[in-house]
């Protein structure tokens, strides 16, 4: 899914930042020694992360504990995306590793699982033979039975897609979090066909959760302490769900400021936004909330019209354009950030330098960039031709970064001396002595530790210093 919002800055290291996999899992007590144990790896978009932690919740309730050691675990499970090749060529790479554990360990069973599982289903058991388990990420409750088939030899497989399985009634088991910020899938699948992108087919179509249980899922989070949320889907601004008992329709800008009400200390965010959905009625919504963050994840993917069309993207250069404006009209201290695709079918040298220009226009304060890579089964795979050479890709795309790279920095720049607030995420990664965390428009703030503030507090804070992923100050009373 290129319209994805993983997380973080936006420099040639993290262009392939989706691909780097994140291991879950909580250290095992002494008690739990003789507890079935699973180690889950998860690749990709926020989605697949969000749904490790309904896999696991589904685990915990089959007897199954989480580890972070590999060489304890009874199942390895492997969380993957197909959006890329690279992508895939990394999950490739991982499970000849974990066979070669496999091999040392007897019992040892390996699960792939999302969205890669579902495009290549039965070539993982019967050709490569690298797994016991694949399944696809609408046929997680079927994991237990699946184990158990596959601990008594048979292999397990159940990657059909379903049109209204959303895990509404599953507590999702918070993996390998601060204890400050979670994700909360509001709704599942994409009803766009943009030409380039695998989701439709691996994710299927588009389905909403209940508001009522999205809104509980939040207060439950801000019961326990947590003082963040990431509303997740394809498409968020698609959102509707009908309720049953009164016929309304609750629409992303109701859901937005129902999730806003939960508490003035809870802040809301949301992930991904697709332009020609997001209405006004969304914008003053956030305007209107101080908690509802002012960022929105805008992917254009090309600055070019006939690019677009191609792309299937049912908006036009000009009309993208609007919207920038509008969203800076009505919120002038909004971030935008964008996803951006380089080297796309019989794009021209001149159509690459629209993309520029309306990075440039739009004033990115950081995007997620990728030159195009075909995917199997898409549109753009069946009827285009991927006729761009990889050089000339890759050429483009580091011009499209450090176009980024130099928006960012201005962007970042022109924040020296003002104070945001900033809710305090944990240790800098770099040193203990600094806290680090973000403020409403997501950009990674860092500064020093000051008594008598603590993880999970909101801090005012004065910006001294700017480089193009990180803002530097201190704590002002």
């Amino acid at each position: 899914m290129y319209d994805s919002n993983p997380t973080i800055p936006s420099t040639e290291k993290v262009i392939d930042e989706s691909l780097q996999g994140s291991a879950y899992g909580n250290e095992l007590d002494v008690a739990d020694v003789d507890s079935k144990k699973f180690y889950i790896e998860s690749y990709g978009c926020q989605m697949n992360f969000s749904d490790s932690e309904i896999v696991a919740s589904i685990l915990s309730k089959s007897g199954f504990k989480p580890t972070r050691n590999i060489d304890n675990s009874d199942l390895i499970l492997i969380n993957t995306c197909s959006i890329r090749e690279k992508a895939e060529e990394t999950v490739r790479k991982r499970l000849k590793i974990f066979d070669a554990i496999k091999q040392q360990k007897p019992g040892l069973m390996v699960g792939v699982l999302g969205c890669m599982a579902e495009r290549l289903k039965k070539k993982f058991l019967e050709e490569e033979r690298l797994v016991d388990i694949v399944v696809g990420p609408d046929a997680y409750r079927d994991l237990p039975n699946l184990i158990d088939n596959a601990a008594e030899g048979e292999k397990g497989i159940n990657v059909l897609l379903s049109r209204e399985e959303t895990y509404a009634d599953i507590s999702p088991v918070r993996l390998d979090n601060n204890g400050i910020s979670a994700f909360i899938s509001i709704m599942r699948g994409c009803d766009n066909m943009c030409s380039f992108c695998v989701v439709p087919f691996t994710r299927g179509r588009e389905r909403s959760r209940d508001s009522f249980s999205i809104v509980a899922e939040a207060q439950d989070l801000f019961d326990k302490g947590y003082k963040e949320i990431t509303l997740l889907g394809q498409n968020v601004d698609s959102y509707k769900w009908e309720n049953p008992e009164t016929n309304e329709l609750v629409d992303f800008a109701n859901l937005l400021e129902m999730c806003a009400l939960v508490s003035p200390k809870l802040r809301v965010r949301f992930s991904t936004s697709h332009p020609k959905d997001i209405t006004d009625q969304v914008l003053y919504t956030m305007k209107k909330y101080d908690n509802i963050c002012k960022y929105i994840h805008l992917p254009v993917q090309s600055g070019n019209s006939r690019v677009l069309d191609l792309m299937n993207r049912t908006y036009d250069r000009d009309w993208y354009i609007q919207k920038v404006d509008r969203i800076y009209e009505i919120m002038p201290d909004c971030a935008i950030s964008s996803d951006i695709i380089a080297g796309f079918c019989s794009e021209t040298e001149e159509e690459h330098q629209d993309t520029l220009s309306i990075m440039d226009y739009a004033n990115y304060s950081m995007s997620y960039m990728f030159f195009y890579s075909e995917r199997p089964g898409t549109l753009a795979a069946r009827k285009l031709t991927d006729d761009i050479p990889l050089e000339t890709k890759k050429r483009r795309l580091q011009e499209v970064v450090e176009k980024q790279q130099t928006l960012s920095l201005q962007h970042n720049l022109k924040e020296i001396g003002k104070v945001y607030e900033i809710l305090i995420e944990g240790d800098s990664k770099k040193s203990d002595l600094d806290f680090k965390g973000r403020n409403s428009q997501n950009k990674m703030t860092v500064f020093p530790k000051m008594e008598p503030y603590k993880k999970g507090d909101y801090v005012k804070v004065k910006i001294l210093e700017a480089s193009s992923a990180t803002l530097k100050g201190e704590i002002v009373q």
